[in-house]
């Protein structure tokens, strides 16, 4: 089973760029998307086979999930906890007979960390939300979690400690879904690979390869032995983010 996750950093303007094309020779059984930045009656685009489930965040132009897939879920839900986490399309939940997806956009702290706040009380809720659901059936977590997980995830380590997205405390909110029982996929079978997923549109980033490793795979325990690989696909351009895959045996 070929999974793909991508932050297009907006569907309509991925559309423009190749999308179709990409999905169409990669040919995934499953795409999750964030930041799709659109409402679901502006998903106007032709993808035949695929069952499409979209969260929008009630602010327009914002934020936002989907889920395309082959096999059509036995269920789907949207977001999870209190209604404070409830607005911004950030969480999809779709059930299969041998796990549960989660397709996530975590939200970002911002600049001078001004919702680094509201991130830990979301984070402390979604482990929670995770943590219920992978008692019920073995877990795949992916998309866009918004933190360079290790010093080895992002080029300037030392020069963005107090920046959003590799903060101490973001770094130790990630560390504390490993403990509980998730393994980032990629890392578990290139433990010494440096890749990245994210590049700014400033400076050239891209360009020097100046970028950060913010777009994750990551399996319930019970599921590591199933993962038969996992990529960052680096050479994919129409986002600031590229796709990232997991190759699962089930």
């Amino acid at each position: 089973m070929k999974l793909i996750s991508w932050n297009v950093n907006g569907l309509r303007a991925a559309l423009g760029k190749g999308f179709l094309d990409y999905v169409a020779a990669e040919d995934p059984d499953v795409i999750c998307l964030q930041e799709t930045k659109l409402q679901p009656e502006q998903a106007v685009f032709d993808l035949p086979g695929y069952h499409r489930y979209f969260n929008s965040a009630d602010k327009k132009g914002y934020s936002g999930t989907a889920i395309l897939t082959k096999t059509e879920p036995l269920s789907v839900t949207y977001d999870f906890g209190p209604d404070e986490h409830r607005h911004e399309g950030r969480i999809i939940t779709a059930e299969y007979p041998a796990f549960y997806l989660v397709c996530c956009y975590t939200p970002n702290s911002q600049d001078g960390l001004r919702r680094l706040s509201y991130r830990m009380q979301w984070e402390d809720a979604f482990r929670d939300y995770l943590k219920t659901l992978d008692q019920k059936k073995p877990l795949i977590v992916c998309g866009d979690m918004n933190v360079a997980a290790t010093e080895m995830d992002i080029k300037n380590a030392k020069a963005n400690e107090k920046n959003a997205g590799f903060t101490k405390e973001e770094r130790e909110k990630f560390a504390v879904i490993k403990e509980k029982g998730f393994v980032d996929s990629f890392r578990m079978l290139y433990p010494d690979t440096v890749t990245y997923s994210w590049w700014s549109y400033r400076f050239q980033a891209r360009q020097r390869n100046a970028g950060w490793r913010l777009d994750y795979f990551m399996v319930s325990e019970s599921l590591k032995d199933a993962v038969a690989d996992a990529k960052i696909h680096t050479e994919i351009l129409g986002s600031d983010h590229c796709p990232v895959e997991l190759d699962l045996e089930v």
